[in-house]
C-alpha cells in the first residue's frame, strides 16, 4: 500500500484528548485526498481500502423465484441450466415488466459514503447480456426494452462525481448468454446462421466496451470478469480501449491472461495471510450476489468490519456487494448494516485508509492489525476479560500506547515479559463493535510473526501456517449452495507418515486444551505432539464439512518456543482434511 499519509498523521499526538474539530481537520485530508476527482490512477483502490460492488439487473426482477419454484444460489445465474434453465426468448421478455421505480441513485451514493466507501462498481452487463444502460450495440438494454427507459448508469455516475466517490463498472466480457456468439450463448444468429465468437466480440463487446468507457465521465475502474476461452489479443483489445479512453481507470485481474492491473481474489474469499502486490477481495453483504427474495442472512456490522480489517490487515482492498430487488430498492437491513459499520469507520478512519499490511502476516486471537509508519492500530473484536491483551513477537521498542475513544484518547499501560507486549486495559471495552488501540513505535516496526498462544483466550492455528511432510496443503473451494463459494487451504492427502508442524511461542507455561477442526468420512484418530515432549492422541468421527473435534490436554512445562505436530494414524487417511489446531489454556 502507499505510504503518502505517513508522515502527516505521524505528526497527531493522541496520548490526551483532542476535540473533534482537530480530528476532523486531521483526517479530512485523507477524505479530500481521497476524493475521485483528486485521486491518481488506482490511488483510491490502493489507499481507500474499501468499495461498494453492486449486481443489478433483470435477474433481480426474479429474485430467485420462477414459475412458483425458488431456486438457492447466486441470483444473477437464474438462467443457467443449474438453477432455472430459463430459455433465452422467455428471459428477454422478461425486460417488458423492467419498471425499477424505486432506484435512487443519490441515496445508493449517499449509503456509500456513509459506509465509508471510496467508489462504486455496478454491472453494466452481467452474464445475461442484458445492459444496464442505453446501449447503441444492442437493443437489449434497459432503455429500449423496458418502460422505465432511464439509464440508471448515468445517474449514478453523476451522483458518484457530486459526492467525491469513484465510479466503475463491471462487464462480462467472454460470457453473454443471449447474443449469438458469446459464451454460453446461441449458437445461431436471427436469421438462423452460426454465429462465431467473433461475432460477439466486433459488434457487441467492443462497441459496449467503447460506450462505457467515453459516455459516463471519469471511470476509476472496468471489472471483467469470467475470461475463460477467451484470446489473449482480445483482452488485449479491450485493455487497449480502457487506457486510450480512461487513461486513469484500473482494470481487474479478471481480464484475463495476466493483462489486469490487480489481483481479485477468488468469489467471497479473505485471505488468511499476508498477499504481496495490489489486489482485492470481492464479497457481498448475504449470500446471493444478485437480490434473492428469501436470502435474509446478512453479515453483522461487526462482521462486515472484520472482514475489512482482515483484507486491509493482509494488505489488499475489500469491496463489498449489495443486490438491489428488481424495484430497484437496496434491502433494508443491507442498509443498517453497512450504515452502522460506516459510523465506526468514520470514528476510527486512520484504521482503515492508507495503511499498510500487518506486520504479523496473519490475524491474532483477539483481533488484527494495520500500520501506517511507526504506528500500530489494534483493532480488538475480542475484549479480554483478564483486563491484559497480549501481544507477541513485537521487537521495536513501544514509545506510548492508547486507548482510542472516537476523538479522545487515554494512555494505557504497556509492559513487556519475554518478547510479549501486554497491555493493561479496562475491564469493559470502550466501543460495541470494534475497540482501537493506538501503539507508536520509536521506528519502523520489526516482528516476528510466530503465532503465540494466548494466554487468555483460544489461539486457533491454520494448516496453511504449517509445515507439511507426507501430506500437502491444498486450495479446497467448494459451493454451500450455487455460486456461493468457501475456500480453506488444509492439509489433505495424508499418509500414515505424514505430519505438520507449527512453530509456537508459549508465554504461561501449563496444561492447554487442544482441538483439531477438520473433514473426512468415518473415524479419524489423530495424535498431537509436543516435539521432544508429550504425545496424546483420540479417535473422533469425522463431518462431510469441517467441525472442530477435542483431541484432550497437553502441557508445555515453561515459556518458550516449541514445535507442535499433529499426525493422522487410522481410519481414512485420503479422506482426512485438516483445517486448524486451536490451544486454549486450562492452568
Amino acid at each position: 500500500m502507499m505510504k503518502t499519509l505517513a508522515v502527516f498523521l505521524s505528526v497527531a499526538v493522541l496520548t490526551g484528548s483532542l476535540h473533534a474539530e482537530e480530528m476532523d481537520a486531521m483526517w479530512g485530508a485523507t477524505t479530500v485526498k481521497l476524493r475521485a476527482e483528486d485521486a491518481q490512477r488506482g490511488e483510491l483502490f490502493d489507499e481507500g481500502n474499501y468499495a461498494m460492488f453492486i449486481h443489478w439487473g433483470l435477474y433481480s426482477q426474479l429474485g430467485n423465484q420462477v414459475n412458483g419454484k425458488t431456486y438457492y444460489g447466486i441470483g444473477e445465474w437464474i438462467m443457467d441450466p443449474k438453477m432455472a434453465g430459463i430459455p433465452v426468448e422467455e428471459y428477454k421478455q422478461l425486460a417488458a415488466t423492467f419498471n425499477p421505480t424505486e432506484f435512487d441513485a443519490k441515496a445508493i451514493v449517499k449509503l456509500a459514503k456513509d459506509a465509508g466507501m471510496k467508489y462504486i462498481v455496478i454491472t453494466a452487463k452481467h452474464h445475461d447480456g442484458f445492459a444496464m444502460y442505453d446501449s447503441a450495440a444492442c437493443d437489449f438494454n434497459i432503455v429500449d426494452s423496458t418502460p422505465w427507459k432511464i439509464d440508471p448508469m448515468k445517474e449514478l455516475s453523476s451522483a458518484c462525481r457530486e459526492a467525491g466517490l469513484g465510479f466503475g463498472f463491471y462487464y462480462s466480457h467472454s460470457q453473454d448468454w443471449t447474443f449469438p456468439g458469446g459464451r454460453k450463448g446461441p449458437e445461431v444468429d436471427a436469421e438462423g446462421k452460426p454465429a462465431t465468437f467473433e461475432d460477439y466480440f466486433t459488434k457487441k463487446c467492443v462497441p459496449q466496451v467503447e460506450e462505457l468507457t467515453t459516455q459516463y465521465g471519469p471511470i476509476e475502474l472496468i471489472w471483467f470478469d469470467t475470461p475463460g476461452g477467451m484470446p489473449k489479443e482480445c483482452v488485449q483489445q479491450l485493455v487497449d480501449i480502457v487506457r486510450k479512453n480512461q487513461p486513469r481507470a484500473l482494470v481487474s485481474g479478471r481480464a484475463g491472461h495476466d493483462l489486469g492491473d490487480y489481483q481479485t481474489l477468488g468469489d467471497m474469499e479473505v485471505p488468511h495471510h499476508n498477499v504481496e502486490g495490489m489486489w482485492e477481495s470481492v464479497d457481498t453483504t448475504n449470500d446471493s450476489w444478485a437480490y434473492a427474495w428469501y436470502d435474509e442472512r446478512w453479515k453483522t456490522p461487526r462482521e462486515i468490519l472484520r472482514r475489512l480489517i482482515t483484507c486491509v490487515g493482509r494488505g489488499g482492498t475489500y469491496m463489498l456487494n449489495i443486490g438491489p430487488s428488481g424495484t430497484g430498492a437496496v434491502p433494508q437491513r443491507a442498509a443498517y448494516a453497512l450504515s452502522e459499520a460506516g459510523k465506526w469507520i468514520h470514528r476510527y478512519p486512520q484504521v482503515v485508509y492508507g495503511t499498510d499490511a500487518s506486520p504479523w502476516e496473519h490475524a491474532l486471537p483477539w483481533g488484527d492489525v494495520t500500520i501506517k509508519g511507526n504506528r500500530l492500530f489494534l483493532s480488538v473484536f475480542d475484549w479480554p476479560e483478564s483486563g491484559k491483551l497480549y501481544l507477541p513477537g513485537l521487537k521495536t521498542r513501544i514509545e506510548s500506547a492508547s486507548l482510542l475513544e472516537g476523538d479522545a484518547a487515554r494512555p494505557v499501560v504497556h509492559t513487556t515479559q519475554d518478547g510479549w507486549s501486554v497491555f493493561e486495559l479496562p475491564a469493559t471495552a470502550p466501543e460495541k463493535l470494534v475497540s482501537v488501540i493506538e501503539v507508536k513505535l520509536e521506528g519502523e516496526p520489526e516482528v516476528d510473526p510466530t503465532f503465540g498462544l494466548n494466554p487468555n483466550t483460544a489461539t486457533e492455528i491454520l494448516a496453511e501456517f504449517s509445515t507439511a511432510t507426507g501430506a500437502k496443503i491444498v486450495k479446497h473451494r467448494w459451493m454451500e449452495k450455487f455460486g456461493e463459494w468457501v475456500c480453506e487451504y488444509p492439509a489433505r492427502g495424508w499418509r500414515p507418515d505424514a505430519k505438520v508442524v507449527w512453530e509456537v511461542d508459549v508465554l504461561t507455561p501449563g496444561d492447554y486444551d487442544v482441538g483439531l477442526t477438520y473433514a473426512g468420512e468415518g473415524r479419524l484418530v489423530w495424535a498431537v505432539d509436543v516435539v521432544g515432549g508429550e504425545h496424546i492422541q483420540n479417535q473422533q468421527n469425522s463431518s462431510h464439512n469441517y467441525q472442530e473435534f477435542s483431541i484432550g490436554w497437553i502441557h508445555f512445562p515453561q515459556p518458550g518456543r516449541y514445535q507442535v505436530a499433529v499426525t493422522c494414524l487410522e481410519g481414512n487417511l485420503e479422506s482426512a482434511s485438516l483445517k486448524s489446531i486451536r490451544f486454549e489454556r486450562v492452568h
